[in-house]
């Protein structure tokens, strides 16, 4: 890993403080970045296919066959890793009662699903990736901003992070070294560019990547409140997917070489002729396939084909074995293989998958700890934009980009209404992130569908007169209040007569 563990508690001694680091310490880090170039470089190579096979030399190369066979295993298992962790968009959803659309507004005009895609085939390939926020100032002002958040892939080859050593290895700041040429394509020294938790530091040189107190550099603050260079990580170990498969990447290839150089030697075996020989005249007819004034069998004459003999069956035996062991150790299932043929429910695609599944579960835990790290660094530019936003609880989705069975799915969940709960079974579905908004939306489709059914069928009524049911209620129900009040007025006099007439009795 490019990485460097110092002790945080002995900067700010001797002017050496963590948003300016002594330049002794960044040619340090340096060192080590290059240190660990060659092993970068070499798997990159690999998935280039760039392989060791390429450089096989027979030491009598002039008589024997060289054939180079290139089967570049390692870009498959790359890309099937990139394909089935990255194929689908990642999806955030808030958590409860916070509030992220400025966020997830600012992520939008980003175009992250190729940004992460380039991520997680560096992650692949060299077991880690990097990526920097950085703002842009815009031509015109857009919505009334005049910068713009930006995000890019750098090559893990020129970064070079340094941490504490405690335990939580927390970022202190991260350099970015960069080598530069002149028109005419000669070098012309390096660009040792700084990024600590509130400043960026650019340090020129002429000649080679040490710098000392006399390099000239320029200190800019960035605003992002933390280091805007941010680590993913494929594994525990920072290894690519097909790292601890190039031996046997190397194997399969000498194999296929050989196969196809011992193929090519057949074709260009010796003729051997017994009992007699031909001239030069007679070399030319043979190029014609014939072969003039030859002597007969009976004078002990005879021609044949002088080859190397090799089992096809075994040579056939033993590569299938590489092969099956590559995919076997990298977790990446061989599509072409007949297990994968026909017709095959998604429940037996998910165990033929299982162990790439597995793979995935391991990636995409890593992976999201760098997603979730962009987060927060969106968060505080934005804030200092004046757009508020609170990440904290954010649900983050890698959806594997496998094939999915979805009236399969669609079968189990109306299997299991009425025995599990609905927002447990919508879970189910592919590309559902709030099964509870899909529960809320069925019951608002049955209920729609139930007043679709009512209205039809008052609409089926010879007697019944669109609109008029409920006017028609309505006008009952003030008929109903206009008699009820008559009825208490008619009491209420009846009462006060009642009342009277004693007194008309006594006079």
């Amino acid at each position: 890993m490019t990485s460097l563990a110092v002790d945080k508690s002995l900067f700010g001694q001797d002017g050496n403080t963590l948003d300016d680091p002594s330049w002794q310490i960044i040619n340090h880090a340096v060192d080590k970045l290059m240190a660990e170039r060659p092993r970068l470089q070499r798997l990159s190579d690999y998935y280039d296919g760039k392989q060791d096979i390429q450089k096989r030399l027979f030491r009598n190369n002039e008589t024997t066959k060289n054939i180079k066979v290139t089967v570049n295993h390692a870009k498959y298992i790359t890309d099937m890793n990139v394909g089935f962790m990255t194929g689908n968009p990642v999806k955030y959803t808030a958590a409860q009662g916070k509030n992220m659309d400025a966020i997830l507004e600012e992520m939008d005009t980003m175009d992250l699903q190729k940004h992460d895609t380039e991520l997680e085939k560096d992650c692949s390939v060299m077991g880690y990736a990097y990526e920097i926020l950085y703002l842009k100032e815009l031509p015109e002002p857009i919505n009334g901003q005049r910068v713009q958040t930006k995000i890019e892939c750098i090559d893990p080859r020129a970064v070079v992070m340094v941490t504490d050593d405690t335990v939580e290895h927390e970022p202190l700041f991260a350099i970015y070294v960069q080598e530069k040429y002149d028109l005419d394509g000669r070098q012309n020294g390096y660009l040792i560019t700084v990024y600590t938790k509130s400043n960026v530091i650019t340090y020129r040189t002429e000649e080679g990547y040490y710098i000392n107190e006399y390099t000239p550099k320029t200190v800019e603050p960035h605003y992002f409140g933390d280091v805007p260079i941010i680590e993913y990580r494929n594994n525990e170990e920072r290894q690519g997917d097909f790292e601890q498969e190039i031996s046997l990447i190397d194997a399969y290839n000498t194999i296929q070489s050989d196969r196809v150089s011992d193929k090519e030697a057949f074709v260009d075996a010796l003729l051997i002729f017994y009992g007699f020989g031909i001239d030069e005249e007679d070399q030319a007819d043979l190029r014609s396939g014939f072969i003039n004034n030859a002597p007969s069998k009976s004078d002990g004459a005879s021609v044949e084909w002088l080859v190397k003999t090799f089992d096809e069956g075994q040579i056939e035996l033993l590569k299938k074995s590489l092969e099956d062991d590559i995919h076997k150790t990298s977790y990446v299932p061989n599509m072409n293989d007949q297990n994968f043929m026909g017709n095959v429910s998604g429940e037996a695609m998910k165990y033929k998958l299982f162990g790439l599944l597995n793979l995935l579960a391991t990636k995409s835990r890593y992976f999201t700890d760098g997603l979730r790290k962009r987060l927060r660094l969106l968060q505080n530019i934005l804030a200092v934009r004046g757009q508020m936003a609170d990440v904290t609880g954010c649900s983050i989705k890698i959806t594997p980009n496998i094939p999915v069975n979805l009236s399969e799915a669609v079968s189990n969940v109306v299997a299991a209404d009425g025995h599990i709960p609905r927002e447990i079974a919508y879970s189910w579905l592919p590309d559902i992130d709030d099964p509870k908004e899909v529960d809320e939306m069925m019951q608002e489709q049955t209920a729609q569908s139930i007043r679709n059914q009512q209205q039809a069928m008052l609409a089926g009524n010879p007697d019944y007169v669109e609109g008029s049911g409920k006017q028609d209620q309505q006008e009952q129900g003030k008929q109903d209040q206009e008699g009820q009040k008559g009825k208490e007025v008619a009491d209420d006099k009846l009462d006060k007569q009642n009342q009277r007439r004693p007194d008309q009795n006594n006079s």
